[in-house]
């Protein structure tokens, strides 16, 4: 398929648990599904929509230390572009979740950070406006 836009089709991620990064991010995105799975050297599987998902593979048990300070090499998050930040920080907060960043009301979008089980950070933003330059500011 020949798309004029590029767009995150999967993010590939390794967690300590499925169950529970299934949970927090049914919590966040309540339409995606299980599109796959499976079981080789680890349980893996693919949890998303028609168009993007995640690829959650669980971690063998052995170091399961995770470190994202901004100062090292690795992932510090991932954004994700999101219809209603407000809904989904309710969600997750009503469920334990807790917020890892101060909400961020900007002029032209709306950010708030959650850390799943394992630590990880995603980044949930609204934005505000349809324009490019608007959306693109960062002024604020």
């Amino acid at each position: 398929m020949k798309s004029s836009k590029i767009y995150l089709e999967h993010a590939n991620i390794t967690v300590s648990n499925l169950d529970k990064s299934i949970e927090f991010f049914t919590i966040a995105f309540p339409h995606f599904k299980v599109r796959g799975g499976g079981e080789g050297n680890r349980k893996w599987i693919h949890l998303g929509d028609d168009v993007t998902y995640l690829a959650l593979n669980e971690a063998k048990p052995t170091d399961q230390s995770i470190i994202n300070d901004y100062d090292t090499k690795g992932f510090n998050h991932i954004g994700f572009v999101v219809e209603n930040v407000v809904a989904i920080a309710d969600r997750l907060m009503a469920a334990g979740y807790q917020r890892n960043y101060p909400k961020q009301i900007q002029p032209f979008r709306i950010r708030d950070y959650f850390l799943d089980a394992d630590g990880n950070e995603y980044e949930f933003v609204e934005y505000l406006s349809d324009k490019t330059e608007e959306r693109n500011s960062y002024d604020d």
